[in-house]
């Protein structure tokens, strides 16, 4: 299992180096906006699956969710992206690998493994029970996946992506002038 999580993220680390060259945006910056696309839905699905509840637990739910987006706010917010790519760069430019290639391996093949196994049983409960709910917690499971492999990628050194990006800009203007 470590060797297609391995090849898997050597994948992925390919895609985000294209995306980098391509847009100057690294694949720290993606990951940050695909956590944000998680948290939206963690809270819709919140609101969905208490939705018919009592008011009493509504309201539990609805203080529970503003106590989880000030901690949000206080912690995972706290750091710019600006931040965490300058550390990345910084880290790149001095030879290192990522530390998360390692260390949250085991992670990453569970949420995998998760995503591979689990639309399966959802789709058979959502048919037999009509859990509405499990329309929201797969994608909450493949968004996890996904921000994982992306943090565990390197960005390209910065100097790599501003040649390409310089490279591409002049080409339009040069295309003008004549």
């Amino acid at each position: 299992m470590l060797y297609i999580d391995s090849v898997i993220l050597n994948m992925i680390e390919r895609a985000c180096h294209r995306f980098q060259r391509q847009t100057g945006r690294t694949n720290v910056w993606l990951a940050i906006q695909l956590t944000n696309l998680s948290i939206v839905l963690y809270f819709v699905w919140a609101g969905v699956a208490f939705s018919g509840a009592d008011v009493s637990l509504r309201i539990f739910v609805g203080l529970f969710c503003t106590g989880l987006l000030y901690v949000l706010v206080k912690t995972l917010f706290r750091e710019s992206i600006e931040a965490y790519e300058s550390s990345a760069y910084r880290r790149v430019a001095s030879g290192r690998k990522n530390p998360r290639r390692v260390r949250d391996a085991l992670l990453r093949i569970s949420f995998l493994t998760l995503a591979i196994v689990l639309p399966y049983p959802a789709v058979i409960v959502y048919v037999e029970m009509q859990a509405k709910i499990l329309l929201l917690t797969y994608p909450l499971i493949v968004l996890t996946t996904a921000v994982l492999y992306l943090l565990a990628c390197d960005p390209l050194p910065p100097s790599e992506v501003k040649s390409h990006v310089h490279a591409r800009q002049a080409v339009p203007a040069a295309a003008h002038e004549q």
